[in-house]
C-alpha cells in the first residue's frame, strides 16, 4: 500500500519539535491511510495557474534543492478540504498551536517591519494560521507600537534600551563612532532575559533579523533559529569586495582590493558586534561565532531578496522567499498626496537609521534644485532644529514607502535592504548614499542592474550628489531597467513564502 510522505526534515529541527498527543497521531495515520489508498499522492497532479505539476514537485519548487537553495517566487499550497484539514488543524483535535516567536530589533524600523510582515503571512497561510501562534520579543524601541498595533502578543526581555544607548547603536552601526554596542555585561544581562523568556514561552523555533543577544539564548535553551537576512550579509559577498571593487578591471589588482574590503569589513562586524557576543557566550559556555559571519546562520536563513539579486549563489539550507517591506497603514498626508506636480518629484528616505548629520547635510543640497523632494525624515533631524529646510522640500513624519515611491521620479535612499527592496520594486531609478558597509553594498547590487547610483556620504556630497540626481532623473535606459526589475521583483510574495517554509520546517505533524 503506498503511504503518504510528508517533507523531510533535518535531524536537529526533529529534536526540537513538540510530541504530538497520541490520540491525535492515530488520528492523522488513519487519515494519511485513508488518503493513501486514494493513490500515490506524490504524483497526485495540482495546478497553479495554468501550470501543472505532482506535490513532490510543488514542494521542491517551494523549498528547492538544499543544496544550492535554489526556491521559487510564490508558492500557493493545494489541499483537499475536510478531513484532511481537520487533521492539520491541530485546534479541531485539543491540540494546543505551537507558539512561533519573532524577535526584531524594535528600534529599526526595517527591521521590526519585516518580522511583521512575516507574522502577517503566518496569520493568513491557510496551514500555519492553525498551526502557529504568534509571539514577539522585544528589547525595547519605538516601533513596539507598531507590534501592539497590529494586535500580536508582545513580551519586553530584559531591561530596555534607553535612546541614549540606541543612539550609540546607530552610531556605531553608521561607522560615526568607533566602539562596540554592547559591552560583554550588556550582553549577559541581555542573554539572561532571552533564556527566561525562551523557557517561558518555549516556542518551536525563534525568528530574528539583527538581535544580537536570541542567538546565544537559542543555543542555550536549544531552541531552533530562523534569521532573516539579505545575500550582502554573506561571507562570500565580502569576499568578492561587497561592490566595493567592481570598478577594478584588472584582475590581480582586485583580488587584492577584495581582500582587504573582506578584512577591514571582518574586523569592523569582530570588533563592534560580534566581540562581545562571543564573549557572552563563552559567559554561558556555548559555541563562540567564528568565523563572525557564522552568526548569521540559523537552523534555517531565510534570504529577503529574489534570487539573483547578489549573484552569490545560496549555503546550504538558505531559501530566497523575496523582498519583506513595511507594510504598515501610515497615513499619506493631503500636502503628499497634493503636492505640485510642476516638477519632477524625488523621494528621500533613510529609514530609521540615517545619520542626523547626512540626512541634514543632503536636505540642504535640495535648495534651489529644479525638482520637489517628498522627505519623510522627520525623526531623524530631530537632533537638527536650526536646520533650514528648502521650500522646495516637503519633511514628513514615516509615509507608506512603496506608494510614495511610486509617485515619485526617482529615490534617494540609504541602502537599508527596505529602501532597497522598496525602491526596485517602485521600479524607479535609484541613487543611494549608504552610511555602512551592508547598506553600500545593497546599492551596489541595483547599479549592478544598471539603475543605481552609489554615493559615499564622506567625499564631497552635496555636489556628487546633484550630479547624481540630475542624471537619474534623464536616464531613460535607467528607468527601462528599473521598471524591468520591478516586474521581476512582483513575482515573489515574500510573506506567504516565509509562512510556508516556516510551516513545512517546524508546523507539520510529526
Amino acid at each position: 500500500m503506498p503511504t503518504w510522505n510528508l517533507p523531510t526534515e533535518r535531524p536537529s529541527l526533529q529534536a526540537a519539535r513538540i510530541k504530538l498527543p497520541a490520540e491525535l497521531t492515530a488520528s492523522i495515520r488513519v487519515g494519511a491511510t485513508q488518503l493513501a489508498m486514494m493513490g500515490d499522492q506524490s504524483q497526485h497532479k495540482c495546478r497553479e495557474g495554468n501550470l501543472e505539476y505532482t506535490l513532490d514537485e510543488h514542494r521542491h519548487r517551494l523549498l528547492g534543492d538544499e543544496k544550492t537553495g535554489e526556491s521559487i517566487p510564490s508558492f500557493k499550497p493545494t489541499s483537499r478540504r475536510g478531513s484532511t484539514r481537520a487533521l492539520l488543524d491541530g485546534r479541531n483535535n485539543g491540540y494546543s498551536p505551537k507558539k512561533i516567536l519573532f524577535a526584531p530589533a524594535t528600534y529599526n524600523l526595517a527591521e521590526t517591519t519585516r518580522m511583521l510582515d512575516i507574522a502577517r503571512g503566518v496569520s493568513r497561510h491557510e496551514f500555519a494560521k492553525d498551526i502557529f501562534e504568534v509571539y514577539f520579543l522585544s528589547e525595547g524601541g519605538q516601533f513596539e507600537r507598531l507590534i501592539e498595533k497590529e494586535g500580536y502578543t508582545l513580551k519586553r526581555s530584559g531591561p530596555p534600551l534607553t535612546d541614549e544607548k540606541i543612539a550609540h547603536i546607530y552610531a556605531v552601526n553608521d561607522e560615526e563612532k568607533i566602539g562596540t554596542i554592547f559591552t560583554r555585561q550588556e550582553l549577559v544581562t541581555k542573554v539572561t532575559g532571552d533564556v527566561a523568556s525562551l523557557k517561558e514561552l518555549q516556542p518551536i523555533a525563534v525568528i530574528t533579523g539583527s538581535n544580537l543577544s536570541v542567538p546565544v539564548a537559542c543555543q542555550i535553551t536549544g531552541t531552533p533559529l530562523v534569521w532573516i537576512v539579505q545575500s550582502t550579509w554573506f561571507e562570500e559577498f565580502f569576499a568578492s569586495g561587497a561592490g566595493v571593487t567592481d570598478g577594478i578591471r584588472f584582475a590581480p589588482l582586485k583580488r587584492i582590493a577584495d581582500f582587504f574590503v573582506y578584512i577591514g569589513i571582518e574586523f569592523w562586524m569582530w570588533y563592534g558586534f560580534i566581540r562581545p557576543v562571543n564573549a557572552a557566550a563563552k559567559h554561558f559556555d556555548v559555541k563562540e561565532y567564528k568565523p563572525v559571519f557564522n552568526f548569521f546562520k540559523g537552523d534555517i536563513t531565510l534570504v529577503a531578496e529574489p534570487s539573483g539579486f547578489s549573484g552569490i549563489p545560496l549555503p546550504e539550507n538558505h531559501f530566497y522567499v523575496g523582498p519583506l517591506l513595511a507594510n504598515q497603514d501610515f497615513p499619506i498626508p493631503d500636502e503628499v498626496r497634493n503636492i505640485p506636480r510642476d516638477m519632477p518629484l524625488v523621494y528621500f528616505a533613510m529609514g530609521s537609521s540615517g545619520t542626523a548629520t547626512v540626512v541634514a547635510q543632503i536636505i540642504e543640497s535640495f535648495k534651489g534644485a529644479p525638482y520637489r523632494v517628498i522627505a519623510p525624515v522627520k525623526q531623524l533631524i530631530k537632533t537638527k532644529p536650526d536646520l533650514e529646510v528648502p521650500p522646495n522640500v516637503l519633511v514628513t513624519d514615516w509615509l507608506p514607502a512603496l506608494q510614495v515611491s511610486k509617485m515619485a521620479d526617482i529615490s534617494v535612499i540609504h541602502g537599508g535592504i527596505g529602501t532597497v527592496m522598496t525602491a526596485a520594486l517602485a521600479g524607479k531609478p535609484v541613487v543611494g548614499v549608504g552610511m555602512q558597509p551592508e547598506q553600500r553594498a545593497n546599492i551596489a547590487c541595483l547599479e549592478r542592474k544598471g539603475f543605481a547610483v552609489r554615493l559615499s556620504k564622506s567625499k564631497d556630497l552635496p555636489k556628487r550628489l546633484q550630479e547624481a540626481i540630475r542624471s537619474q532623473l534623464s536616464n531613460s535606459e535607467a528607468k527601462r531597467k528599473a521598471e524591468e526589475y520591478s516586474m521581476e521583483m512582483a513575482k515573489w510574495n515574500g510573506p506567504h513564502n516565509a509562512a510556508d517554509i516556516l510551516y513545512q520546517k517546524f508546523g507539520k505533524a510529526d
